[in-house]
């Protein structure tokens, strides 16, 4: 799924709080591992985050998308980074559920993030740039 929310919680330990839709495969899924990886993507990732938000079943999502599992998720290959965590804890949100999990591992190879922001994806852009 495209989350509707990931933000940092605490630095000790390291927790992160995902916000997940009610209905949700994904959701459902956590629950049942109690484990769950984020994977931010890369600028030129857009076309990924568009089918990841999509209702198709889990397997057309995947279906031609490199990628790898980490203790049992799902890792995207060419993503700027990905987190992978412990799920300690869920709370209502409205009609999101806020996971907060344990943050286990973490991998970065750096690039430009895709960022979404007032209703499209933009750039980021340097303080220096007009």
């Amino acid at each position: 799924m495209t989350a509707n929310a990931v933000c940092s919680l605490s630095l000790d330990p390291v927790l992160m709080i995902v916000c997940l839709d009610r209905g949700s495969r994904t959701l459902a899924a956590v629950q049942a591992t109690k484990r769950l990886a984020v994977n931010i993507l890369a600028r030129d990732q857009e076309e990924v985050a568009v089918t990841f938000a999509g209702k198709a079943p889990e397997g057309e999502k995947f279906a031609g998308l490199a990628h790898h599992y980490v203790d049992g998720t799902p890792v995207l290959d060419g993503v700027v980074a990905w987190l992978r965590g412990d799920l300690r804890e869920l709370f209502a949100g409205g009609d999101h559920v806020i996971g907060v999990a344990e943050v286990r591992q973490v991998n970065a190879r750096g690039g430009e993030p895709l960022v979404y922001y007032r209703g499209r994806y933009r750039a980021l852009q340097s303080q220096d740039q007009p």
